[in-house]
């Protein structure tokens, strides 16, 4: 073919490919246009209609839409706002020269530390006010500011570190209270709103729902048996309320937990303390001036192996083997022996030593206990009525050695974090105890008179005090092995 019999094909080619190019673009353009002004078909009965808007209809078949607003009008009044002072001295070695003190009296030698948490008012009429611990420890002043804006000084009734749970008074007088639910009757999914002041943002309410019921083995936390809820707890919620669709109370919210800190936000895992135990803690606040009273069986136990529950004719490795019964105790009248594993309690599956001592904490001098045991592979269920616990215990009494220090139980948050032992917290200045270099603070691990775990096996192990005494203690995370003379 001759280039200009080519050239004009070509041309005549290209002209006819744009022309049917423009046309196809032109019908589907058309197509679209059609599709976008025609109405819309009515949807077919077997398929659900499509989302249109983001946000919920004020109504459905004549119905209003459900709202927690009526609820938490009524609830609301009674979630307070707990500000907290504390004076701290600060540690300046020229303010021990009455010179300098003369020459500089602006310079301030304490400094005031604030904190801000909730609160909720459960009895109007007596003005008390249901707290976390941790909220007011070591607080000198507390003050609770209403719903309503007024704010009022508070009086410190009393509080137990171990649950976390305190009590304090404010003037009665036109005060709403929430009244206090069943929290035995939760189950997971129930519907929870929390209200409190997270990050001093006053009666800020979220809710979720009930994620567990009976939650522990969480570390630094005390005696445990915690609600879980997704419903945001943040840093100020603390001492808050957690309540049901009924606006009734079934938890104090205490804690959230995130791997990079509660200050990084919640997560969706929140802790609160159920109400039936705020409920017993509050009453033996208010009947034994200030302080709870807890029982306890009198025994040692400790964790299974698998080749302890092979041993011991087990078919599977949980429980808590008893290993030692201290004499006099609930455990020994109910018929308690070394070598018996404890399942369960009052119906509580018990899984570890830890279980069982959690289990025990929470329950109340007198009450009585129905333990169900294995002794050599075989079935047995025992009655134990539980009696009080020893708060401390005096040197002198174990031993002249330990004249002018005073023994006590650790604080749960540190057993819960592993250490078991004795806390040292009081020595006496120039008494024996201090000569031998005891102070307070000091926790005791170990000791040469015998194994212990707690106050009352520290106190047993003195029933014929040993010749040669060392302890082995904790002081500022070191380790040290200290001769008593």
């Amino acid at each position: 073919m001759r280039p200009a019999t080519l050239l004009i094909a070509l041309t005549a080619a290209a002209a006819f490919g744009g022309f049917a190019a423009t046309a196809v673009n032109e019908l589907l353009d058309n197509r679209a246009e059609a599709a976008t002004a025609a109405p819309a078909a009515p949807p077919s009965a077997d398929l659900p209609p499509l989302a249109t808007a983001a946000s919920l209809p004020p109504a459905v078949e004549g119905q209003a839409m459900p709202s927690l607003a009526p609820m938490l009008q009524r609830a609301m009044p009674a979630v307070v706002s707990v500000h907290t002072q504390q004076r701290v001295r600060i540690n300046n070695p020229f303010f021990d020269d009455p010179m300098f003190r003369r020459l500089f009296p602006q310079v301030p030698q304490e400094r005031i530390n604030e904190s801000l948490g909730s609160g909720v008012i459960i009895d109007a009429q007596r003005g008390y006010v249901l707290t976390n611990h941790h909220v007011i420890e070591g607080a000198d002043d507390v003050s609770v500011t209403l719903a309503d804006g007024r704010t009022l000084k508070a009086e410190f009734l009393g509080s137990d570190a171990d649950t976390d749970v305190a009590l304090i008074r404010i003037p009665t007088g036109n005060l709403t209270e929430l009244p206090l639910g069943d929290s035995g009757r939760l189950q997971v999914g129930d519907y929870v709103v929390a209200i409190g002041n997270p990050f001093g943002l006053s009666q800020t309410v979220t809710s979720g729902i009930v994620s567990a019921v009976g939650r522990s083995g969480i570390r630094g936390l005390g005696y445990q048996n915690f609600i879980q809820t997704d419903a945001s707890i943040n840093p100020g919620n603390s001492g808050g309320a957690l309540v049901n669709l009924r606006g009734e109370l079934v938890g104090i919210n205490t804690a959230s937990l995130n791997p990079r800190g509660s200050m990084a936000g919640n997560i969706g895992l929140g802790l609160a303390i159920p109400s039936n135990l705020a409920r017993s803690v509050v009453d033996q606040l208010v009947k034994n001036n200030g302080v709870v009273i807890r029982g306890t069986l009198g025994l040692e136990t400790q964790n299974l192996s698998a080749q302890m529950a092979q041993g011991l004719g087990l078919d599977s490795v949980r429980g808590a083997l008893v290993a030692r019964v201290l004499p006099g105790s609930a455990a020994a009248a109910a018929g308690m022996q070394p070598g018996d594993v404890v399942v369960s309690a009052n119906g509580e599956r018990v899984d570890s030593a830890e279980a069982l001592h959690n289990y025990e904490g929470l329950q109340p001098v007198g009450s009585t206990v129905t333990l169900d045991v294995r002794r050599a592979g075989k079935p047995l269920q025992l009655r134990a009525t539980l009696k009080e616990q020893a708060r401390a215990a005096g040197g002198a009494a174990l031993d002249p050695r330990l004249e002018g220090a005073t023994f006590t139980d650790l604080p749960e948050s540190l057993r819960q974090s592993g250490i078991s032992g004795v806390l040292i917290s009081e020595v006496k200045r120039g008494s024996r105890a201090a000569q031998n270099g005891l102070a307070g603070g000091d926790v005791v691990i170990a000791a040469s008179a015998g194994d212990f775990s707690d106050l009352a096996g520290w106190r047993a192990n003195f029933s014929k005090p040993p010749q040669r005494l060392v302890l082995r203690i904790v002081r500022g995370g070191a380790q040290y092995d200290v001769l008593i003379r």
